[in-house]
């Protein structure tokens, strides 16, 4: 059994269930070639998990997407609850596009001359952030990415939403089931350089190619919505145009997704395409009561806020480095332990049905 199917009966263990069952618990001038051995700049230093947290510091988030985004803004009000809780200043600048690289470069430079504490930033771009990021940390500034990732020597920690495998397995079978096994499928994703959607995707592809159990469901393309509601929306209505065959649509992306589905309920495609991914439950929940959509998944992106906020403080105070091994707790006293590059995961996230959705506010 190859390398991908073994993982894949791992994660089948913990996600094979129907999923009426599933109701329990998103280039500049500063860009660099990419390195040949890419390592996180703090494996080799030991942190001091006694120290006490600093206070008095600012902390500054760089969203992805700021304005107009549930998301991110539910994550940025969870990292604000946590360093304002811990006696420090929150920041948060940005641009309004979520595909504006150089726009997020420009307030890291920004945020750098200024001497913040801490930058926490969910990347655009796995490259073009890394020149004014490792500025930063040059200067003594951590860097903590969180959602989507850059490359493992641009920052100290990446803040997880969940293991791969545990997010897109379940998408992926979750349609498979809809769908009856067979038919044309397509993915809706934001925008075609996010570091986070591209991984997804390849995973998705792999289980696609993979599980003999997909043999009979075509991938037919994969477009990019740039997390722009009205340009998703459109793609919704172009991919049902191409391809009038089509059975379901993977959006693993909040902003994806809710297009979709505002589409699709007003379309004669209603009940007939299947829609799935990745959504909050406020921007959804009209559209599961509605019966255009079955199910999706997310994990609380405030939590997701406030691990980013915890990890930036914890690094800032020096009580981590960023190194494999090294463990923080949250604010309900949960223990995290890093991974390898400095990767934290949050944990497993919620599958949301007509069953169990309103019992979520996000």
């Amino acid at each position: 059994m190859n390398n991908v199917m073994t993982r894949r009966t791992v994660s089948a263990l913990a996600a094979i269930v129907p999923l009426t069952l599933l109701t329990a618990a998103c280039g500049s001038e500063n860009e660099e070639p990419k390195s040949a051995a890419p390592t996180n700049p703090t494996t080799a230093r030991r942190g001091y998990p006694l120290d006490p947290i600093k206070t008095g510091m600012t902390i500054a988030f760089v969203p992805k997407q700021l304005g107009g985004n549930l998301y991110f803004a539910a994550a940025s009000k969870g990292g604000r609850e946590v360093v304002e809780k811990l006696g420090s200043t929150y920041k948060e600048v940005g641009t309004s596009d979520s595909t504006d690289t150089a726009g997020q470069v420009k307030y890291i430079n920004q945020l750098t001359d200024e001497g913040v504490d801490a930058i926490v930033v969910s990347a655009q771009d796995p490259d073009a952030l890394c020149g004014a990021l490792k500025h930063a940390m040059g200067k003594g500034i951590p860097v903590v990415t969180y959602d989507s990732d850059t490359r493992p020597e641009c920052r100290n920690a990446f803040v997880s939403p969940a293991d791969p495998d545990q997010l897109t397995f379940p998408m992926v079978l979750s349609l498979a089931q809809q769908i009856d096994y067979k038919g044309d499928i397509a993915i809706l994703s934001a925008s075609e350089s996010a570091t986070n959607q591209n991984n997804w995707i390849k995973y998705m592809k792999e289980d696609l190619d993979t599980d003999p159990r997909y043999s009979s469901i075509k991938l037919v393309t994969v477009v990019y919505g740039d997390d722009d509601s009205d340009k998703s929306y459109t793609l919704t209505g172009s991919l049902l145009k191409k391809y009038p065959n089509l059975k379901g649509i993977i959006a693993p992306t909040s902003v994806g997704i809710t297009s979709a589905a505002k589409y699709l309920s007003q379309s004669p495609s209603k009940g007939k395409v299947k829609l799935t991914g990745l959504g909050t439950p406020n921007g959804m929940r009209e559209y599961v009561k509605d019966g255009t959509v079955e199910g999706f998944e997310l994990w609380d992106p405030s939590e997701l806020g406030k691990l980013a906020a915890w990890t930036a403080e914890s690094l800032a105070s020096g009580q981590i480095t960023g190194r494999e091994g090294q463990g923080l707790r949250g604010m309900g006293g949960q223990l995290f332990v890093l991974g390898k590059n400095g990767v934290v995961n949050l944990g497993d996230p919620t599958a949301f049905t007509a069953k169990n959705i309103n019992k979520y506010n996000f």
